[in-house]
């Protein structure tokens, strides 16, 4: 099967950017098991200053936060929304993103690619990270 390759996507620069502006980001996908890729990125990115929210379908509470089961049960404002799901699950969860209207950045884990669901957050005036590790980029900047 040939891999999607992402039509919409940032350079460092507006990666860059977007890691200075966001404060509050939302985890989707994430995962209690501190194994998984989904659970050390979540702990990273609240362990370097941001505030992470999990969004899981199970459990109260990951890496001592808070566990919602929606974006559309957060009833906080959130800036970027980073996604650990799989590629058709995209379409519904770029869906979710527009309706909320205060996410500023969707961005998709490595390997994560849909670019029809992209093309619509773009479109909505929401900036687009696709297939990339918010971690490894995150590091790759500031560190």
């Amino acid at each position: 099967m040939e891999c999607e390759m992402p039509r919409v996507n940032s350079n460092k620069d507006e990666i860059k950017k977007y890691f200075e502006e966001v404060k509050t980001i939302a985890v989707l996908g994430c995962s209690p098991n501190p194994s998984k890729d989904s659970n050390h990125v979540a702990e990273y990115l609240r362990d370097v200053g941001y505030k992470m929210i999990p969004v899981y379908p199970k459990h109260d509470e990951i890496l001592g936060q808070k566990v919602y089961r929606s974006l559309a049960d957060i009833d906080e404002p959130i800036d970027m929304v980073v996604i650990f799901r799989k590629p058709a699950a995209l379409g519904v969860i770029a869906d979710a993103v527009i309706a909320r209207g205060d996410v500023k950045v969707y961005w998709t884990q490595l390997g994560l690619v849909n670019n029809e669901a992209a093309d619509r957050v773009k479109e909505a005036g929401i900036s687009v990270v696709q297939s990339h590790c918010a971690m490894v980029e995150h590091r790759a900047i500031f560190k």
